[in-house]
C-alpha cells in the first residue's frame, strides 16, 4: 500500500501490542473491534494501493442512479419504494490484472463492472451498497460489513430524509473520528429551487458539524441532470491520486479503535496506585505486604505453630535440666511439634483448619490489598484483578500449608549449658543415691549389731549419709527451679526466631501468589494504557 507513512506501521504496532497484553485479561468487547482491524489491516496492506470507493444510502435516495452515472453505464438497477440493491456492485476502472479481482474477492462482492483507464481514476473501485434501511436483515448486515472495510464511503442523502435519525445515529455520527475518509452528497437537488437547496444544505452542514464531522465535504449533486457530478467525480479523483485513501482509512480505524480502548484506561498517565508505586510495576507498599502477610499468617496456623514451638522447646529444656526423679512424667506427653507433622513441604501438616475469624480477617485483607493494587485502575482491570485474586485465594491454603510445614523452625540443638545442668542433676542424684545406700548400710550393720564397728562422719552434727541424701535431692531441686527461668527464656527465645522464619515464609506466599499476579495485572494495564495511547496519538 503506496503512502502508508511510519506513523500509521506504528499505530498498528501499539494497537498489536495493546491487543496482545489484554488478551485473555479483558473481557471487553473492544479488544474484538481491534483484532478486526489488525486483521484488516494486514489484508488491506496485501491487497496493493487501489481506493474503494463506496455510495451508500438509503432506500430512494437515487444511490443506485449516482453509481450509474458515475460509471457511464446502468450497472445497478435503481428503485424508489423497495430496496433493489441485495447485494454490492462494482465498477472498477484499471487493467484486468491490476489485483484489484483479489481485493473485490476480500471484499466478497460478485458483480463487477470494468471500464476503460482513466488516468484520473485510474485504481478507483467503486461500489454501489444495499440498502441500509432494507427490510432485509441480510441486506443491512452487508452494508454494515463493507461500511468498516471501504476506504472512502460516500455517504448518500436526499432532500427528504437527510434529517433521519437512524442514518445520523447509525452511521455518521459513529464516523466522527472518520471525517477525513467520509463524503456526505446530498442527491436529488435538481427537486428544489435554489433557495430551498441552499437552505437545506445549510442545514445538512449544521447537522454534520454538530456530529463531528464538520471536516466531512458536501457536496450537492444531481445524478439525473448531472448536476455536481464532476465535483465529485474530482474529489473522488483527487483521493485516487492521492495513494493514500486505504492508509488514512485504516490510520481513522486505528485511532478510533484506540479511543475505545481508551476507556479502560485512567485519565491520569500513572493510573494511582498509591500504595503501589507511582509506577504501574511499581513494588507493593510494605505496610500493605505486612498487613497481608499478619492476616495470612493467622489464617495459616502460625500461632499455633510458635505456641508448639515454646512448649516443645520448653518441654525439651526441663527434660535436660529437671530433677532426674520426674522426667518420666513428660512422656506422658506427646511433643506439641510432632503432633503438627511439620518439616516436610511435600506433605500436609495435621494444623487445625482456620476458624471463622481467621477467614474473615484474610479475605478482608486480600480485598484490601486488591482495592489497593487496582487503585486508578479502569473497571475492567479492576475485574481482572478480582478474577486473579479468586484463582490466587483458590491456590492460597495449600501453599501456605506447604509453606508453613516445610519451614526451618530454627537450630534445635541442646545448648551446652542445659548439657551441664544435666550432669550435674545425675550428678547430685548419684550423691543422695550414694547417701541412700550408706543408710541402708548402716541399717544393715545395725540389724547384725555391727554399726559400732564402722564409724560414722558427721558434718556439723549431722551424718554424712543423711547429709547427701537430703542434700543431694534439694539441691537437685534446686537447680530444676533455678533453670526453669532460664529454659522459659530459650523457649519463648526460639518461638520468636520460628515466628520470624514462618511469617518470612507466609510473606514469600503471599507475594508469589497473590501480590506478584495482581502486581503483573497491574504491569500488564499499565503497558495496555502506554499502547493504547502511542496508537491514539
Amino acid at each position: 500500500m503506496r503512502g502508508k507513512d511510519t506513523s500509521l506501521a506504528d499505530r498498528l504496532a501499539a494497537l498489536r501490542e495493546a491487543v496482545e497484553v489484554a488478551d485473555g485479561r479483558l473481557e471487553v468487547p473492544e479488544i474484538a473491534q481491534a483484532r478486526a482491524v489488525l486483521a484488516k489491516a494486514g489484508a488491506r496492506e496485501a491487497l496493493g494501493d487501489a481506493t474503494v470507493v463506496a455510495l451508500a444510502g438509503a432506500t430512494g435516495s437515487g444511490k443506485s442512479t449516482l453509481f450509474n452515472a458515475l460509471s457511464g453505464s446502468e450497472v445497478s438497477t435503481p428503485g424508489v419504494r423497495r430496496p433493489t440493491t441485495g447485494v454490492a456492485h462494482a465498477t472498477v476502472w484499471g487493467r484486468p490484472d491490476d489485483g484489484t479481482d483479489r481485493l473485490l474477492d476480500w471484499l466478497e462482492v460478485p458483480r463487477r463492472h470494468r471500464r476503460e483507464p482513466e488516468a484520473a481514476l485510474d485504481g478507483l473501485v467503486l461500489l454501489d451498497l444495499p440498502d441500509h434501511d432494507s427490510v432485509r436483515v441480510e441486506h443491512r448486515l452487508e452494508v454494515d460489513r463493507l461500511v468498516g472495510l471501504v476506504d472512502v464511503l460516500v455517504w448518500v442523502l436526499d432532500p427528504q430524509k437527510y434529517a433521519d435519525a437512524a442514518v445520523h445515529e447509525r452511521y455518521l455520527a459513529p464516523l466522527a473520528g472518520h471525517a477525513g475518509v467520509l463524503l456526505v452528497v446530498l442527491n436529488q437537488v435538481d427537486r428544489l429551487d435554489e433557495a430551498a437547496a441552499r437552505a437545506c444544505l445549510a442545514d445538512l452542514r449544521g447537522l454534520l458539524d454538530r456530529e463531528g464531522l464538520a471536516a466531512t465535504p458536501l457536496l450537492a449533486v444531481s445524478a439525473r441532470t448531472g448536476a455536481g457530478l464532476a465535483e465529485l467525480r474530482g474529489e473522488m479523483a483527487r483521493r485516487v491520486g492521492a495513494r493514500r485513501a486505504a492508509g488514512e482509512r485504516l490510520l481513522a480505524d486505528v485511532r478510533g479503535s484506540a479511543a475505545g480502548l481508551a476507556a479502560h484506561c485512567p485519565e491520569s498517565p500513572d493510573g494511582g496506585g498509591r500504595r503501589w508505586g507511582r509506577s504501574a510495576g511499581g513494588p507493593p507498599d510494605e505496610g500493605l505486604a505486612e498487613d497481608l502477610t499478619g492476616a495470612l499468617a493467622d489464617a495459616a496456623g502460625v500461632p499455633t505453630v510458635t505456641a508448639a514451638v515454646e512448649r516443645s522447646t520448653r518441654r525439651e529444656g526441663t527434660g535436660y535440666t529437671g530433677w532426674p526423679l520426674l522426667r518420666w512424667t513428660r512422656k506422658l506427653r506427646a511433643d506439641p511439634l510432632d503432633r503438627l507433622h511439620l518439616g516436610d513441604a511435600r506433605a500436609r501438616t495435621s494444623l487445625p483448619a482456620a476458624g471463622v475469624v481467621e477467614r474473615a480477617r484474610m479475605a478482608t485483607a486480600v480485598r484490601e490489598a486488591r482495592e489497593t493494587v487496582g487503585e486508578g485502575l479502569a473497571p475492567a482491570w479492576r475485574d481482572e484483578l478480582r478474577r486473579t485474586a479468586e484463582v490466587s485465594e483458590d491456590r492460597l491454603a495449600d501453599a501456605l500449608d506447604r509453606a508453613v510445614g516445610g519451614t526451618d523452625l530454627g537450630p534445635d540443638r541442646v545448648p551446652l549449658w542445659q548439657r551441664a545442668a544435666a550432669g550435674l542433676q545425675w550428678l547430685l542424684l548419684a550423691t543422695a543415691l550414694v547417701g541412700a545406700l550408706w543408710l541402708l548400710a548402716l541399717v544393715a550393720l545395725g540389724f547384725f549389731q555391727l554399726d559400732e564397728i564402722v564409724p560414722l562422719p558427721r558434718v556439723e552434727g549431722v551424718p554424712l549419709p543423711t547429709l547427701l541424701v537430703v542434700g543431694g535431692l534439694l539441691a537437685g531441686l534446686l537447680l530444676a527451679v533455678l533453670c526453669r527461668p532460664l529454659v522459659a527464656l530459650r523457649a519463648r527465645r526460639r518461638a520468636r526466631t520460628a515466628d520470624r522464619r514462618l511469617r518470612a515464609a507466609v510473606r514469600e506466599v503471599a507475594v508469589e501468589e497473590l501480590l506478584a499476579p495482581m502486581g503483573e495485572v497491574r504491569t500488564d494495564a499499565g503497558r495496555f494504557c502506554a499502547a493504547v495511547a502511542a496508537a491514539r496519538r
